[in-house]
C-alpha cells in the first residue's frame, strides 16, 4: 500500500530539498554542529515530515494545518540560509540551486492548502 504522501509532487520536491541541505551543511564549520547546522537540517526535515503527517489525516481542515506548519518550517529554512550566507558559511553560487526550490515548494504548498478539495486521499 503506498502511503497518500508519497503520491504528492511537493513531498517529493521537500524530500530533494532535505538532502540539498544535509549535504549543504556538511560543509559547515565544525563549531556550528549543534547550532545552525542542527536548526537547518530540523527545518528542512520538517517539511516533509508535515506533508506526510497532514496527508495521513482524515480531515481537510487537519491536512491544511499540517502544510501550513510545512509552510512555516519552509521560511525558518529560508532564514537561516540567509544568516549562512551573511556568517559566509555559503556563498551566492550555492543559493542558486536552493532558492528556486524553496520558491516552488512554497508555490505548490500555498496552491495545495487552497486547493477545494483533498487530492490524496480516496478514504
Amino acid at each position: 500500500m503506498e502511503k497518500p504522501h508519497k503520491k504528492l509532487d511537493v513531498w517529493r520536491l521537500s524530500m530533494q530539498l532535505s538532502r540539498t541541505i544535509y549535504r549543504l551543511t556538511a560543509q559547515y564549520p565544525s563549531e556550528e554542529r549543534f547550532g545552525l547546522v542542527s536548526q537547518m537540517r530540523r527545518a528542512a526535515v520538517s517539511i516533509p515530515s508535515n506533508i506526510a503527517e497532514g496527508a495521513a489525516r482524515y480531515s481537510r481542515n487537519e491536512f491544511r494545518n499540517f502544510l501550513s506548519i510545512a509552510r512555516s518550517s519552509l521560511s525558518e529554512l529560508d532564514t537561516q540560509l540567509d544568516l549562512s550566507g551573511q556568517l559566509g558559511f555559503i556563498a551566492p553560487p550555492s543559493r542558486l540551486g536552493i532558492d528556486p526550490l524553496l520558491a516552488r515548494i512554497d508555490k505548490m504548498l500555498y496552491a495545495l492548502h487552497e486547493a477545494k478539495k483533498p487530492t490524496t486521499q480516496t478514504r
